[in-house]
């Protein structure tokens, strides 16, 4: 009688939080996939039901593909942030006078809305106030104001800059926690054999900063592929549908052209992506731990 009482134990503890999970991921998740096979405005009472119309027509899309293209990006150059937020947090951590105030401006990036960030590099990127010009044309390196985020070949780079910008302060954050943890044992033992910065850094600072570099890696490519919130307040997509990616796809076939079905199709071509991507991650973390 104990032991099923242990064996269930832990089942009853975790239920509410199931269910919760059930409620509000779940189902949603389901209601998304089978929402993708109508043809739906959101507002009338009736669906047409299309089947795979929607991928289909999806698939030949050519702002879908433009739109896959910039996701790529957005995860390529994201990930130039945990190398970065190592950078930092490895300077930060040094215990000079004056390094918390350091630390704190490092740290501001983080707490402040997307939303504030878009409006700040919007303004930074102005061609006729913004500061980048003002500082480009002071050092007299360019004669005609730029224009970033009107440009179709430039405006997603320009985005992604402004959202390397709280994601490197994250990335540090995570560096910062585990610097805080080494096994300073380990550190002294490489010092006493003369190991040089580069022999401690990569073999025996950065082994044990492997559980950071692990999340580090997958909340900035997941966040990557959710960017949302930069485009919609920077470019609304444009110009052209230059900068749209995936998320921001979804939601203007959905509440802007009404296209609830079509935009529950995207959604599930994103949520596929992230599912490989996580369970990816997952497969090799559970190993890493078998391992040890």
């Amino acid at each position: 009688m104990k032991s099923f009482q242990q064996r269930i134990a832990h089942w009853i503890f975790m239920a509410p939080a199931l269910i919760m999970f059930v409620i509000y991921v779940v189902l949603p998740i389901i209601q998304s996939l089978w929402l993708s096979l109508f043809e739906w405005d959101g507002l009338s009472p009736e669906k047409t039901f299309v089947g795979l119309g929607n991928y289909l027509e999806l698939f030949n899309d050519e702002v879908f593909w433009l739109a896959v293209k910039n996701n790529v990006l957005w995860v390529v150059l994201f990930l130039l942030a945990p190398p970065i937020g190592l950078a930092l947090a490895l300077f930060l951590n040094q215990k000079v006078p004056g390094m918390r105030l350091v630390k704190s401006l490092y740290f501001f990036p983080f707490v402040i809305s997307q939303v504030v960030v878009g409006l700040v590099f919007s303004w930074f990127y102005d061609p006729g106030f913004g500061l980048l010009n003002t500082f480009l044309q002071g050092l007299g390196l360019i004669t005609t104001p730029l224009a970033p985020l009107s440009s179709e070949g430039g405006v997603t780079f320009a985005i992604i800059v402004a959202g390397l910008w709280p994601q490197v302060a994250y990335c540090m954050i995570l560096y910062l926690t585990g610097l805080n943890s080494l096994d300073r044992d380990q550190i002294e033992a490489a010092m006493l054999d003369g190991a040089s910065q580069w022999q401690m850094l990569w073999l025996v600072i950065l082994p044990q900063l492997r559980p950071a570099t692990f999340i580090a890696i997958v909340v900035t490519v997941i966040g990557s592929l959710r960017s949302f919130d930069l485009i919609a307040i920077m470019t609304q997509g444009g110009p052209y549908n230059s900068s749209t990616v995936l998320a921001f796809m979804m939601y203007e076939q959905s509440i802007t052209n009404y296209r609830m079905g079509y935009g529950a199709a995207i959604a599930t071509i994103l949520f596929l992506i992230m599912s490989v991507y996580i369970a990816y991650f997952l497969n090799k973390m559970i190993k890493q731990e078998r391992v040890r």
